[in-house]
């Protein structure tokens, strides 16, 4: 019974991390970071210039995604240079808007997730 438990645990601390990644890409902002850099390493304000963010927002997220391991920083003279921490980021991107394009409109209409505060991104 007790071996029943332990996988049991490790199942669901198994899916509760995947969870916690999945927040880390769940947030507008971190997404739209996230999707800048696929296209490679930039500055914060780059960044900044093609996400539209704040300096201080872009920041702020750009520091949460490199504490969860999401991002690299790479210091460059005077210059931070943030990048996607593993090819698997982008390609998870990718994968994504594959799978959006064949299951947008049920995401769309799904009453169960609040799209209203997406719109207009």
């Amino acid at each position: 019974m007790l071996a029943i438990t332990q996988r049991h645990n490790t199942a669901r601390e198994a899916t509760d991390l995947k969870a916690k990644l999945f927040r880390g890409f769940s947030d507008p902002s971190r997404l739209s970071i996230l999707e800048t850099l696929r296209e490679g390493p930039l500055t914060v304000s780059e960044i900044v210039a093609r996400t539209g963010l704040s300096q201080s927002n872009a920041s702020n997220h750009l520091g949460c995604l490199r504490d969860c391991g999401l991002v690299t920083a790479t210091q460059q003279g005077r210059f931070v240079r943030y990048d996607l921490s593993d090819p698997r980021v982008g390609q998870l991107l990718l994968l994504a808007d594959e799978l959006l394009a064949d299951v947008a409109k049920g995401v769309y209409e799904c009453t169960r997730y609040n799209i209203s505060k997406f719109e207009g991104i």
